[in-house]
């Protein structure tokens, strides 16, 4: 009975493909992690903002910024450090 697995291609363009693969990954991760900061400063502030208006304060927003970037903070350190013990899981297997 044949086998209904393609036969390997002997260019090795798989391994190109992979690499690109793996290269759009990575630079998606960084992304994500650059985005964090600037994306949990803008729910804090809208938060803070929507608070301000239904309590009729105009200080909450400045608390919702500063835990917008707490928050943010937690979660930038968070994905950083797994992005890097993802590479060096990487480097050691390759």
């Amino acid at each position: 009975m044949a086998s209904s697995s393609p036969n390997p291609d002997p260019t090795g363009s798989s391994n190109k493909r992979s690499g690109v693969i793996d290269g759009y990954a990575r630079t998606e991760r960084l992304l994500q992690i650059a985005f964090i900061l600037p994306a949990s400063l803008v729910v804090g502030w809208l938060i803070g903002a929507g608070l301000d208006k239904w309590l009729h304060q105009n200080w909450i927003y400045i608390a919702g910024i500063i835990v917008g970037f707490i928050a943010g903070m937690v979660e930038l350190l968070r994905s950083a450090t797994n992005f890097s013990k993802q590479l060096d899981r990487e480097d050691r297997k390759g």
